[in-house]
């Protein structure tokens, strides 16, 4: 070995291709793979999302309708028997927080919560969330329990 056989170790070495715009002699100057004039010919040019070569945009081409409320707020639902399975399966006793909820992956941690009166609820639970239907604080009273609003 010798310093006219050193190369660098396989797989070490990445080149990006040939380098461009570096003189007529280089074989890539001139207009430097570009071609000849036009917006992408030119420095400074960036295409705008959406762009479709002066074509009207998919964007503006579909009819728009509707309206949307950025007051809305999204209560993430969970039905009484989504309840009764929590005390089926031993996770709360007497009481059921909003923590509990995201504990067990019913809700995530910033979700607004409503108790939807679907199902069949036996256990006497104190309940503690953001909203109830009238149904289902029907069927929490009904078996003993309480509904709390927070």
């Amino acid at each position: 070995m010798n310093l006219g056989n050193l190369k660098p170790a396989k797989g070490s070495v990445h080149k990006a291709g040939k380098t461009i715009g570096r003189g007529q002699g280089s074989g890539k100057g001139g207009t430097a793979t570009r071609g000849h004039k036009g917006a992408k010919s030119r420095s400074g040019y960036s295409r705008k999302v959406g762009f479709e070569g002066g074509q009207m945009p998919l964007q503006r081409r579909v009819p728009k309708f509707g309206f949307t409320n950025i007051n809305r707020k999204d209560y993430q639902g969970i039905n009484l028997d989504k309840l009764q399975e929590l005390v089926d399966n031993g996770v709360v006793k007497t009481t059921v927080t909003r923590e509990d909820l995201v504990n067990n992956g019913l809700a995530h941690k910033n979700d607004l919560i409503k108790i939807l009166g679907g199902g069949e609820l036996k256990a006497s639970l104190k309940v503690t969330v953001h909203k109830f239907t009238a149904t289902a604080k029907a069927a929490i009273e009904a078996a003993g329990g309480e509904a709390i609003d927070l």
